[in-house]
């Protein structure tokens, strides 16, 4: 450029993916080029190239061709690298409508670089020294041709409308032709054939092979017609784009159109009130539900934040599912909805004879529970266990009691129940999950106060989902069930008003924790205000004869099953005038009709007709029942007041009315024998598998035969070989004890010996009895009666030494309650005594502490005339 003649040769590459600015091979290229000026060259950068972070200059020139030229010769390959090179890029937008162009507006190639050199003044021999290559070409002028050809008129008229066509159907290529035309400082290119051929490849993108032919072909008319061959293409190209982009255009304008009509009929709809969103009308729904409910503050907040979960939710979405379900459970369960009651005594026991004959114990205790709940205003987590063989009414009298108390019914069994879940619920996050029965209990008989009978509690299974006994407790145990925990609902639910029934065949299989809480913890009795006291000397003798285990739950029953009964004769005593049911159509009770609604009866199946063949005492079969068969059950969000016991009742229990509370005595008498016994008889101390002592009489006698020894009273083995060991020092000892007349006299070969323990039922077992027994011994043999007042305990040896035993201090407490004044025990116990038997225990007991069986005996018959002559031959 500097030279004043820019100009250069611009070939294409043979190899479309080469990247070579110099040649080696003719064959590398085209033969035919176009003869190009430099009309402008402008720097551009590279990027760095060493460390020093110097970025290269490059040269970036756009070209004009002016004429196509050819190839004849090449002059040079290239030689050593230039210091400084140019890149001329043809750039997209050519100056002139000159053959080269063709190839360089669509994909501008790369051409070959040209070196920058100081200026000479001749014209290419200093090309030489430079990595660029050299050829000799020769120009190509194209072939005469007459402009009014037929032929030649009619490409062109073709072409001309192909351009038409292209250009209403690519906006792009539009622009194209049009810059492309302002540039062209010649005449006009549709008026010459060769520049319209030429035109017209130059602004298509056809393959490059096909350009090439267009640049090669000198003859015009073959040259427009391959130009209009590249030219149709482009157009069938832009035809098929544009039927694709309306095809695509067309469904997304109609799914687009749909969707807006869709919204704007949602709209005019909502507006009109003709229809609502789905899930507006869900979650207004759910919002009804929980305005009709009583929900406890922790249960109002889960329900907000899982509606709010929900309202944000696309209805599609599986978690919606989830929330939905989970909403529907919350909002099902009755909070705070209840059926209002029955305590009217005489009604229920008008249902209960209506329904059962016989079954008095049972009817008793409902109608003090009956009884209790009328005072109090309330029932709170009572649960009944009805035991006994099947088809005496254990089932059918739940019915009744929910009849008589006008609760709502629901029974399910859990015999054979092996899962966790069917009592706990499963997680939400298992597919098909679902609350437990308990819940779904509520869900169906719509009221927080149904009577639920648990079936076949005897015969609940254990599998490898867990232990449902276990889960049963939380459900029935009055101090938990307040906030009973379902895995599904994870909110916690007040069982406490239900009342539970459980029934079974035979309490041996229950699980004793399960046992434990199917009798009431803690039980009030509406009596708190009422002058009801029992008397201390009462409490004493329900202490001693009624409740001597080692625990005080029994004993905390029994005060409780006196209230219990104060209650009922209270109530029955002063009738239904001073206490009333409400009246149903009291001026209250239409004050709460707003606040009732009613729910489907849920009495469990109809009562079938009794036949004379089992129509007995306790059969399951029900009459049936003359009371109103309606399908529907009130229910209510009132509580319920408890009643007012009047100051004029005043109920005292003393030991002599006790038996009318709590029957008769249980334990009898603490001693078997209470004047002194007959001779054989001796009184040991032993220990209970219960955690308690008992005071224990040994029984000897003797009668004619062979010398024989008989054990009787369910005694243990180590027991019986104490009863063997005592016989045997005896037959020993019997001249020393003065049985015998010489010591080589026989003893025993023509009597039998029969040793018994009463109370037969219990079983006896442990090393505690030998002193007792070779007591019972020594005072058959030598008919001498031992004192009812020494109790003892001890084991023996052969040679006669005394050996500890456990348990002293539930013993030494038998003794005491007994009265017992002496105790003979072993030596080796005496520092167990002094220090862990309470002083007031101890109180009025006097302890023998021995060794040997001789210091037993001494001490046993101490002050008969056999113990006098002791004192020479038998002494310790």
């Amino acid at each position: 450029m500097r030279r004043g003649q820019p100009y250069l040769g611009a070939f294409l590459l043979k190899d479309e993916h080469a990247d070579s600015d110099v040649i080696t091979d003719l064959n590398q290229v085209h033969s035919v080029g176009v003869f190009a000026q430099i009309t402008s060259v402008f720097a551009a950068n590279t990027g760095p190239t060493g460390n020093n972070d110097e970025k290269e200059e490059g040269l970036t020139a756009v070209l004009y061709p002016h004429r196509r030229i050819k190839i004849t010769d090449l002059v040079k390959t290239g030689g050593t690298a230039a210091t400084a090179s140019i890149e001329a890029v043809k750039e997209p937008v050519p100056e002139k409508p000159e053959p080269s162009a063709e190839e360089s507006l669509p994909t501008p190639p790369p051409t070959p670089k040209e070196e920058l050199v100081s200026p000479t003044f001749m014209q290419t021999s200093f090309l030489h020294q430079h990595n660029v290559s050299i050829v000799r070409v020769e120009n190509l002028v194209t072939q005469p041709y007459n402009k009014d050809d037929q032929y030649i008129r009619a490409f062109m008229s073709e072409i001309v409308s192909v351009f038409k066509d292209i250009a209403q159907l690519n906006p792009l290529f539009r622009d194209q032709i049009t810059n492309f035309s302002i540039n062209q400082v010649a005449s006009n290119v549709f008026d010459e054939p060769d520049k319209l051929a030429d035109f017209a490849a130059a602004v298509s993108t056809g393959e490059v092979g096909e350009l090439q032919d267009v640049l090669e072909s000198l003859v015009v008319e073959d040259r427009l017609r391959k130009a209009l061959l590249v030219l149709k293409k482009e157009l069938i190209n832009a035809q098929l784009q544009s039927k694709l982009s309306r095809d695509v255009d067309s469904k997304i304008a109609k799914r687009q159109r749909e969707y807006y009509l869709m919204e704007q009929l949602k709209g005019i709809k909502k507006e009109l009130g003709m229809e609502s969103d789905g899930k507006d009308k869900m979650i207004e729904k759910f919002k009804e539900r929980a305005a009709s409910l009583k929900m406890p503050e922790h249960v109002k907040k889960v329900f907000d934040e899982e509606l709010n979960k929900l309202q944000h939710l696309e209805p599609a979405a599986s978690e919606a599912n989830v929330t939905r379900n989970y909403l529907e459970w919350l909002t099902q369960i009755p909070w705070g909805q209840h059926s209002r009651e029955n305590y009217s005594i005489a009604h229920a026991t008008k249902v209960l004879d209506e329904d059962h004959y016989g079954l008095q114990d049972v009817k008793d205790r409902i109608l003090e529970f009956l009884a209790v709940g009328k005072l109090r205003g309330t029932v709170q987590g009572k649960i009944i266990c009805l035991v006994g063989p099947p088809g005496v009414g254990k089932t059918s009298i739940g019915k009744s009691i929910a009849r008589a108390l006008n609760r709502q019914f629901f029974r399910f069994s859990v015999g054979g129940l092996t899962d966790v879940a069917e009592i706990k619920g499963h997680r939400r996050t298992y597919v098909g999950a679902l609350p437990g029965k308990i819940i779904q209990a509520l869900k169906r008989v719509g009221t927080e106060n149904p009577l639920v009978l648990i079936d076949e509690v005897d015969k609940i299974g254990r599998g490898h989902n867990g232990d449902p006994s276990s889960a049963l407790l939380e459900m029935l145990d009055p101090e938990q069930n307040t906030g009973f925990l379902d895995h599904y609902m994870d909110v916690p639910v007040d069982l406490s008003r239900v009342l539970f029934v459980c029934t079974a065949n035979v309490l041996d299989t229950i699980p004793p924790p399960l046992l434990d809480r199917m009798e009431v913890l803690e039980e009030a009795s509406g009596l708190k205000d009422a002058d009801v006291q029992v008397m201390p000397s009462a409490i004493d003798v329900l202490i001693k004869y009624y409740c001597r285990e080692s625990g005080v739950r029994n004993l905390k029953k029994h005060i409780e099953k006196i209230y219990r009964k104060a209650a009922l004769k209270l109530v029955q005593d002063l009738g239904e005038d001073v206490f009333p049911e409400p009246d149903g159509a009291s001026a209250a009770a239409q004050k709460e009709k707003s606040e009732n609604k009613t729910v489907e009866k849920q009495d469990g199946p109809p009562p079938r007709e009794p036949t004379p063949e089992i129509s007995t005492a306790g059969a399951e079969t029900e009459t049936t029942p003359s009371s109103d068969s309606l399908t529907e059950r009130i229910v209510t969000t009132v509580e319920r007041k408890p009643l007012r016991v009047p100051d004029t009742v005043h109920v005292h229990i003393t030991p002599e009315n006790l038996k009318d509370y709590v029957g008769p005595p249980v334990y009898h008498k603490d001693r078997l024998y209470v004047t002194a016994p007959p001779a054989g008889v001796s009184s040991g101390l032993g220990y209970l598998g219960n955690g308690s002592g008992a005071v224990m009489p040994i029984e000897a006698t003797s009668m004619p035969g062979k010398g024989g020894l008989q054990l009787t009273g369910k005694l243990g083995e180590v027991i019986r070989e104490s009863a063997q060991i005592a016989l045997s020092w005896v037959k020993s000892h019997a001249y020393e004890l003065g049985i015998t007349k010489s010591p080589d006299e026989q003893f025993l070969t023509d009597r039998d010996i029969h040793v018994h323990m009463p109370e037969g039922s219990i079983g006896k077992e442990g090393p505690s009895a030998g002193t007792a027994i070779l007591s019972a011994y020594v005072s058959l043999f030598t008919k001498t009666k031992i004192n009812p007042d020494i109790a003892m305990t001890g084991e023996i040896s052969l040679v006669g030494q005394i050996l500890p035993v456990g348990g002293l201090k539930e013993k030494i407490l038998a003794a005491h309650r007994a009265g017992i004044k002496t105790i003979i025990a072993p030596e080796a116990n005496r520092p167990d005594i002094e220090e862990n038997v309470p002083e007031s225990v101890k109180t009025g007991i006097r302890f023998v502490y021995v060794e040997d069986v001789r210091e037993v005996l001494h001490e046993v018959f101490r002050g008969e005339p056999v113990a006098e002559r002791w004192k020479d031959t038998l002494s310790p």
